[in-house]
């Protein structure tokens, strides 16, 4: 299981680097995007795809494969294998079986937007994505509201500012967050404040991207 940069490939460490180019192939899930990790490191190791569509297939064959003696990665197209990305049914497979599993750390985007955030880090809830639906992810938000612990979401380009509406409906325009954009690349983005405020910022910003989202718990201020 090895972690992979969440956007500045020069946080890709050496021993990932050796790992992958010392096995027999790479489970990833997209070629394209791993086909940049692999030429930027000269990583000549043969590819092949496991994605949340055909992973419970893969992680037999993954399995078969380890039995018989050969040394598999598996990445993700960004951080680390099975945190909202494939990797939990291959590791599942291969718990079941007997068969080893070494995690080799990585970045994380939850991890690197709390330490980033200012808000508590002592306790905190990883919820990843939220369901599409509105009035899905309204039920989600009444549910966690009075969490007494950071909340963590993962939010696309195209729902950032619906799930901020919403996040206010529940939440309230006082509640302080704080939001990531394209961690680690060119155009990172920070804000911090209360739920009103960044979304009026937003306005003014631009909202390409993904993004990680840390509601604080209710009685938080700055």
């Amino acid at each position: 299981m090895v972690g992979t940069p969440i956007g500045n490939l020069g946080d890709m460490t050496f021993r990932a680097v050796e790992i992958l180019k010392n096995s027999d192939s790479i489970a990833c899930e997209d070629t394209r995007n791993a086909r940049k990790l692999m030429e930027r490191f000269e990583i000549k190791t043969k590819l092949f795809i496991c994605h949340d569509h055909n992973e419970g297939q893969v992680a037999s064959q993954i399995a078969d494969s380890i039995e018989q003696g050969q040394t598999i990665s598996l990445i993700s197209d960004a951080g680390m294998p099975a945190i909202s990305d494939p990797g939990f049914r291959v590791v599942r497979e291969c718990r079941k079986r007997g068969i080893k599993v070494v995690p080799i750390p990585g970045p994380c985007a939850a991890i690197t937007a709390l330490a980033a955030s200012g808000l508590p880090s002592d306790r905190f809830h990883f919820v990843g994505f939220l369901p599409p639906k509105k009035a899905a992810r309204l039920r989600n938000f009444e549910a966690l509201k009075d969490n007494e612990s950071s909340l963590i979401f993962y939010e696309s380009t195209h729902r950032i500012l619906k799930f901020l509406d919403d996040a206010i409906e529940v939440f309230g325009k006082e509640r302080w967050i704080s939001m990531g954009r394209e961690l680690t690349k060119l155009h990172e983005t920070i804000l911090t404040g209360t739920l009103g405020h960044v979304r009026e910022e937003l306005n003014t910003r631009s909202t390409k991207g993904e993004f990680v989202v840390i509601i604080a718990k209710k009685e938080y201020t700055l």
